[in-house]
Parts: C-alpha cells; structure tokens; sequence
C-alpha cells in the first residue's frame, strides 16, 4: 500500500526519454536529487497490443519501446537510488513483466485509456502490490466497473489517481472538489497527478493544492531539459521547480495535520486559560463568607494560569467564599467552600429480607 501518513511525490517521466535510454537514467538520478519518494514509468512491451496498425502514433512509438532486459537494468537502477518503482502497463505483457520481475515494484498503474481493458484488470488482479487506477476523465460507470472487477478478483490494494493530462492542463479544469466526492463514494486512497503549464506561475501553489486537502500523494512530470521540445514536455517542470514542489508539499501537509480533533501542544498553549484566555477572577474584594455571585465576579487575562475554564462559572455561583478574595485574583474551589455531594445510591440497595 502506498503511505498515507507522511507527503509522497511521484517523479513522473511517462515517454519524456523518447527511446534513449541514458536520458531515462538521468531522469531517475535527478528524480532522487529532487527528493522524489518515487518514479514511475510508462511500459509498452507490445506496441500492437496498444494501438491499431494504422494509428498514426505507431511508428513514432515503436522506437521508443525498451525490451524486458532494459526495463531490468532501469528499474533495478531507480531501486538503488531508494526510489519506489511504478509502472504504468499499457499493455498485457507489461502486467506479466511486473508480476513476474525479481526486481522491486510498489505499484502498476492502469492509465485511464484502458481503465475497463478487461485483460489488462484480468492480469491486475493477480499483481502482488498496489493495483493504481487512472480516473481522469472517467465517469462514474467505467470506476466503478474497474473497481468492482478487481475486488471480485480479490485484489484488495487499490488506489485512485485523479488528474488528467489536456497539453497542459487548464487549473480551472481540474476540479479538485471531486476528490472528495469520489473518496467518498469510493472509500478508497487517492493521490493527484498534476498537468499545470510549468510555466504558470502558480505552478506550484496549484499542484500541492489537493495536499491541502488531505491528499498526501503528487504525481508530478519534470525534466532536466526545461524548455526543450520533448513528448510529454509540456506539463513537465524544472529540476529547481521540482525541488521547490517537494518542499511545499512537505509544508503543506503538515499545515494539513492528521485529521483529528486533538489540540497540539501549541494549541494547548494558546488556549490556556489566564495567559490567553481569560480566567474568573474577583471583581472587588471579596469577604470570606459572602455568597459568590454574578457581581462579585469578572473575566480577565492575567500573568498566572488558571485550572478552571470559562465555562465552569456556574459551578461557583452559590458558594461562599472561605477566605477573603482579593479584587482579581483567581476564583477556584480552592478559596470557597465547595464539597462533592454523594451520590444517593439507596435504589439499587438489595432491601428484601
């Protein structure tokens, strides 16, 4: 299962390498010098499996394609740099590599243009890791569908990924309320891969946009040839910017806290009651034994903290004082006369004889 609990950036290179494989292997070098936590990259071992022959991208692809001793030597690289390794399958054969490779593979990926393959979901099901689904640009129907056959397959590490790639994406396309409403629906992880125009300059407040929201997985192209015409160049970041993402991630997410109701530390401080909020103390000065009432009290900051709250007021009113009370000082259970009342427990004495 990819982690949940701590910030985790997916370095993406889908086919940036255009078939060069040492320009495939820098990619994993920088992608570790950039703090990735993991890099993922888009398999193809059958090119006929994948496209029509008369697709137009055929043979543009087909040079492209690196072979099962290629795809050793790359990820067992990506392995070494302690970089956890997705692979996207395009193709049936590439689910049978990634099931039966000694290498290391945390997940496979089923892209969102075979997200109801039936062989591909077939082969998935039997992968021993994180079954990752593409969903952008999905309806409801063509998730549930991939879903349903996994779990009926009895593969239970399911994880969604949400975004889509439109060359670049447009922010005001992305919708990333929808998050939450297919977590929701779905009750399943989810992570998002962001396609924003490297050269927006928002750039990166919009790809940790979705970490804000409790999402801590980013899926995020880069490239050491910024600027330069490659495929898949144009959602690709800088290194620099990269580096910058990971670290606003971080932040992010730790702004983001561990979704639960507890005060921190910090809180706790901010909250505590004379210093900041204000305690019950004495408006006048109080005589021992006079009556504690609404008049004899007032609220105000001081420099000593106070155990009781605000809104244990009405637990003094009605008591007397047992000592005198100077005018604001604390007023507690421990300057009045205050005894805990038994509990009548007489009904549930066993009275027969």
């Amino acid at each position: 299962m990819i982690v949940n609990n701590k910030p985790y950036l997916i370095a993406e290179t889908a086919f940036h390498h255009e078939g060069d494989k040492n320009f495939l292997l820098e990619l994993i070098e920088h992608a570790a010098e950039g703090n990735a936590d993991a890099v993922k990259f888009h398999m193809l071992l059958d090119l006929d499996d994948y496209m029509a022959a008369d697709h137009d991208a055929l043979e543009v692809l087909r040079p492209w394609c690196f072979g099962k001793k290629d795809w050793d030597e790359i990820t067992k690289k990506a392995n070494n740099k302690g970089l956890d390794v997705i692979v996207l399958c395009n193709d049936a054969a590439s689910v049978d590599w990634a099931i039966e490779t000694k290498q290391s593979i945390k997940a496979i990926e089923l892209h969102a243009t075979g997200l109801n393959d039936y062989f591909l979901l077939e082969k998935a099901c039997k992968f021993n890791g994180t079954v990752i689904l593409g969903v952008g640009g999905s309806t409801l129907d063509e998730i549930h569908y991939a879903i349903d056959f996994l779990r009926e397959g009895n593969q239970k590490d399911i994880f969604l990924m949400y975004g889509f790639q439109s060359y670049p994406t447009d922010y005001k396309d992305i919708n990333l309320s929808k998050m939450c409403l297919l977590q929701d629906l779905f009750k399943l992880p989810m992570g998002y891969a962001d396609h924003t125009d490297p050269n927006d300059p928002d750039n990166e407040v919009i790809s940790v946009s979705a970490a804000a929201m409790g999402f801590n997985v980013l899926e995020k192209h880069f490239t050491h040839h910024f600027g330069k015409k490659r495929i898949d160049a144009q959602a690709a970041v800088s290194l620099e910017q990269f580096k910058r993402i990971k670290e606003l991630l971080n932040k992010v997410f730790l702004a983001f806290g561990n979704n639960s109701l507890d005060m921190s530390n910090a809180e706790k401080k901010y909250g505590n009651t004379g210093p900041m909020k204000k305690a019950i103390v004495a408006r006048e000065n109080i005589k021992a034994g006079t009556t504690i009432s609404l008049e004899h009290v007032a609220f105000k900051r001081t420099n000593a903290s106070s155990y009781l709250k605000q809104n244990q007021l009405s637990a003094l009113l009605g008591l007397k004082a047992s000592k005198p009370i100077q005018k604001d000082t604390f007023i507690d259970f421990s300057n009045v006369e205050f005894t805990f009342q038994k509990n009548d427990i007489s009904q549930f004495h066993n009275t027969s004889k």
